[in-house]
């Protein structure tokens, strides 16, 4: 039996179904065997990589790269060399646990990187160096115990930055402050340990709800007084003993108002800062109300201060009159005593 002879399909170009509501992707050429490309696109996801080698030939112009649901646990610091017109990077759903300082230092037209979901316990201080075009960052479900001072200094264009499910007890409200145009920050679901470590941070994140930013329920796991409560909702009052510190012989330590260093009376801001303004502005009614009360007994105390001038001065001129009354007796009286 004769076969009919079919050609080979062509090496360069394998159109294929396109995948999750995506545009039509394609295998082109200087495209990674591993992944489907399209002019902008490389879709290496769910491929089982353990390495980037594969990625060598990805074309320069590449502005999206998809790498989730992996077995990626390492990446060396020159993964992304050449890839400089990357927007988009996507490496969720790892076993990444260690990234190299500098690993995106070419990615300078980055804008969203998602590393969420691997294996990640801290992170280099220098990692997100070269960023400067970054605006959308997710660090969830890593098993984060820190956020280093340094890693979000050059990121005043981050908008959306979400660090949940980790493993965070407290954090340092110098780490966050470079984030000036923050609006959406995600917290929840860490052991947040609701103590004067996290005081300061929590001051900084009410700002940021002042500003019309968005943060999600941070609940305490320590102290058990708190344990459970929204620490967004716990009164400042309860952090008044945090200038009251113990030294290490175990006895109280007062610290006054100008022991405390200038840096954090500087970054000190109200717990709420919508209660402040109503504070003033309640003041501010009472004081009215006071003011008007003094006026007012001022002015009573005038007009009674004038009735009795007037009537003072109406007894004086009826003194005279008795004084001539009493006089014309006088010669009277000396008369009838005369005669007697």
């Amino acid at each position: 039996t004769l076969h009919p002879v079919r050609s080979p399909p062509p090496t360069h170009r394998l159109s294929i179904k396109p995948r999750g509501g995506r545009g039509q992707l394609q295998s082109c050429a200087g495209c990674p065997s591993a992944c489907v490309c399209s002019s902008s696109e490389a879709d290496c996801g769910g491929r089982g990589l353990a390495t980037l080698s594969t990625l060598s030939s990805l074309p320069p112009a590449t502005t999206t790269l998809l790498l989730p649901n992996n077995r990626l646990s390492s990446l060396p610091t020159a993964a992304f060399t050449n890839l400089s017109s990357l927007q988009r990077l996507d490496l969720s759903n790892n076993y990444l646990d260690n990234l190299p300082a500098g690993l995106f230092a070419e990615l300078t037209n980055l804008s969203h990187l998602s590393l969420r979901n691997n294996s990640l316990t801290a992170l280099d201080r220098d990692l997100l160096q070269g960023l400067g075009s970054l605006r959308r960052l997710d660090l969830s479900l890593n098993g984060l115990g820190a956020v280093p001072l340094g890693l979000l200094e050059q990121q005043q264009g981050l908008t959306w930055l979400s660090l949940a499910g980790n493993r965070l007890q407290a954090l340092e409200r110098a780490a966050f402050e470079p984030l000036v145009n923050l609006q959406h920050l995600e917290l929840g679901s860490n052991p947040w340990e609701c103590d004067c470590n996290l005081r300061d941070f929590k001051h900084w994140m009410e700002w940021l709800i002042y500003r019309g930013g968005y943060v999600d329920a941070m609940e305490c796991t320590l102290p058990k007084d708190l344990r459970g409560r929204d620490i967004r909702s716990v009164p400042v009052e309860m952090f008044n003993y945090c200038l009251q510190l113990e030294d290490e012989n175990g006895t109280a330590v007062v610290r006054t108002e100008t022991e405390v260093p200038d840096c954090v009376r500087q970054r000190y801001r109200p717990v709420s800062v919508r209660r402040a303004i109503g504070t003033v502005v309640i003041a501010g009614v009472v004081c009215g109300i006071v003011c008007i009360m003094m006026v007012a007994a001022a002015a009573y105390g005038c007009i009674y201060a004038s009735l009795m001038a007037k009537y003072q001065r109406e007894l004086k001129k009826r003194q005279p009159l008795m004084g001539d009354a009493e006089a014309e007796a006088d010669p009277e009286e000396k008369q009838i005593s005369s005669v007697a």
